[in-house]
């Protein structure tokens, strides 16, 4: 009886613990743990399961950044970019053009409507978080640095995902990593901004906080929780 009751106390060897892909999982463990050597391994674990998430999350933004980039190359004709769920849902689909139809071969008609459709995004984000204490939407950079505005705007789609009342916008970290880690999680939205790369940062670079709103925007078209216009 004492040899099985020692058996039963010994902990977890290195081998088991690192083979734990699960962060909730050694967090717990670790809550638990009261022996020196095994909460040291358990931490060890976790710096080292939180450093493959993050290099794989590196890989990815690079590899998003470099599709941005080509679709943005000089001398890409702006009609035949793919309509995004944004354009769709606030003018509808594109028209195409006819040999009568001047305004769309200008090469200046694009503007415009580029800069109805980001002005259009900021709106829908603002009525969004409207109800929410502590965000005030005004642009796509200083709003969103300390990462409430996130925060709230993945709370309304999915408000069971945590407690929006606890948050402190002091804590950027968390704050970032909850609303990211949620976004992909709940919505399929992959975590385009890099959270360091935030925290070094004042004010994050409006063009990345706008592809990212974009691409929640798009996840959530394609889970039915925005509903787009269709043209009559």
């Amino acid at each position: 009886m004492e040899a099985d009751a020692a058996v039963a106390s010994d902990p977890p060897s290195s081998q088991d613990i690192a083979a734990i892909q699960d962060e909730d999982v050694l967090n717990k463990m670790l809550d638990k743990a009261v022996d020196f050597e095994e909460r040291k391994m358990l931490r060890a674990a976790l710096r080292e399961l939180l450093k493959t998430k993050r290099d794989k999350r590196e890989k990815d933004r690079g590899s998003r950044q470099e599709d941005l980039k080509g679709l943005n190359q000089r001398g890409q004709p702006k009609p035949k970019t793919p309509v995004s769920p944004i354009q769709m849902s606030f003018n509808g689909p594109p028209k195409t053009a006819s040999s009568s139809d001047t305004s769309v071969r200008s090469p200046t008609a694009a503007a415009p409507n580029t800069k109805n459709v980001k002005q259009m995004l900021l709106d829908w984000c603002r009525a969004k978080t409207e109800p929410y204490e502590g965000v005030t939407i005004k642009n796509f950079s200083s709003s969103w640095s300390d990462g409430i505005a996130f925060c709230a705007l993945v709370h309304r789609f999915f408000p069971d995902a945590f407690e929006y009342s606890t948050l402190n916008p002091n804590n950027r970290r968390d704050n970032f990593e909850l609303a990211f880690t949620t976004a992909e999680k709940l919505a399929n939205c992959p975590p385009l901004l890099d959270v360091e790369d935030l925290l070094r940062m004042a004010e994050p670079d409006w063009k990345c906080v706008y592809t990212y709103i974009q691409e929640f925007y798009r996840c959530l078209v394609e889970k039915g929780l925005v509903k787009t216009k269709k043209r009559t």
